[in-house]
């Protein structure tokens, strides 16, 4: 594990993108070292200790129900394009990838190469069927996410929860962050090439700057095999929004159900740490805590302590009760993320240790 994370900062180095990195860890310390100073810690840790067995078993129970809805849409896709894959293989790929997503910088993305990857290499899934399901399953998810950031800002602001926020300028926002997956998903429905359209755009570019100056345009990267391999993958992401109507629709409505789940999650947490909160509330702490994992900071470190903070005081509660449903939260993602890693080290290992007995056969 060292050593891999001493390769991962020498490329970031040598690509410049370790500095950035580092100045939003920075950022984010020092978000998360003002919101505990604010708060009463023994508050928050008064009521972490409240927390009985059977609660804290109730929790595990309910979380395991919410982890088991995340891979529906994926494996329904894969099913539109005939691999069939176990649910529960599945499950486990989705937590490896749930794993590196969260301890990289940006809790959204990060483990869909792994994803790929897992499908293709253990099951003999194509990679472009194999991205095209990736693909199809995070556009999707994130149209679902904002979907929900908006209509719950819609819902706050007819029950007036937030008050003292600038309701409108939340709802503008959501729209706009609704915009990007919405426009994407549209695109593949009409068979737009997004990816490869980018492609041909910067391609042109970089072929009239090669003639201003007198230089050969060199290979053209569309027809790569990067440039193949992209416009293969969004064909059969399309076919797969055309063609597939009833899976579509069930992946769909498998996103509904896992956001049924996550704000039954929630409430359920805010009612065992002893806050009275009502539905409305509950879904502007909700919306609060989806906001801040937006941020480009690894695992949201400082930003859902200090969103679940503010939300709390808004809604008349205590701040501290605010940070430790963030540590609730925190501690839960954690445990999942190291077993996710210790799941994915094993697949990886697993993977490796057969194709070097494979090349030994073959010698």
């Amino acid at each position: 594990m060292t050593t891999v994370l001493r390769q991962w900062s020498r490329r970031q180095l040598q690509s410049g993108r370790l500095i950035p990195h580092l100045v939003w860890l920075a950022l984010a310390v020092l978000l998360l070292w003002l919101t505990l100073r604010a708060v009463d810690l023994g508050e928050v840790w008064e009521r972490l200790r409240r927390l009985t067995p059977p609660q804290i078993a109730l929790l595990a129970l309910v979380n395991l129900a919410v982890l088991a809805t995340f891979s529906i849409r994926w494996w329904l896709l894969l099913r539109a394009q005939g691999y069939h894959i176990s649910y529960i293989r599945l499950m486990a790929y989705r937590l490896a990838t749930f794993a590196v997503s969260y301890f990289t910088p940006g809790p959204h993305f990060g483990g869909e190469p792994l994803q790929v990857y897992l499908v293709s290499s253990r099951h003999g899934v194509p990679t472009s069927a194999s991205v095209a399901a990736v693909l199809v399953d995070k556009v999707l998810e994130m149209t679902t996410n904002f979907t929900f950031l908006t209509l719950g800002v819609l819902f706050v602001m007819q029950s007036h929860a937030l008050v003292g926020i600038s309701e409108e300028q939340l709802l503008l926002t959501s729209i706009a962050l609704l915009a990007a997956p919405l426009s994407l998903l549209i695109a593949l429905f009409l068979g737009v090439h997004p990816v490869t359209s980018l492609l041909t755009v910067f391609e042109q570019a970089r072929q009239r700057w090669a003639a201003r100056r007198g230089r050969p345009p060199g290979p053209s990267l569309t027809e790569s095999r990067f440039g193949r391999a992209v416009r293969r993958s969004e064909e059969q992401s399309i076919a797969l929004c055309r063609d597939h109507p009833f899976f579509l629709t069930a992946a769909i409505g498998a996103s509904l159900l896992s956001w049924i789940a996550i704000i039954g999650e929630f409430w359920l947490m805010t009612s065992v740490l002893g806050m009275r909160l009502t539905l409305p509330e509950a879904i502007a702490a909700l919306l609060a805590a989806r906001v801040a994992i937006l941020l480009p900071m690894p695992a949201a470190i400082g930003a859902l302590e200090a969103s679940q903070a503010l939300a709390m005081r808004v809604l008349g509660q205590s701040p501290a009760a605010g940070v430790s449903l963030s540590l609730l939260i925190r501690a839960r993602d954690v445990l999942l993320g190291v077993f996710g890693l210790w799941l994915a080290g094993a697949l990886l290992w697993k993977k490796r240790k057969k194709e070097i007995k494979t090349v030994e056969i073959g010698d």
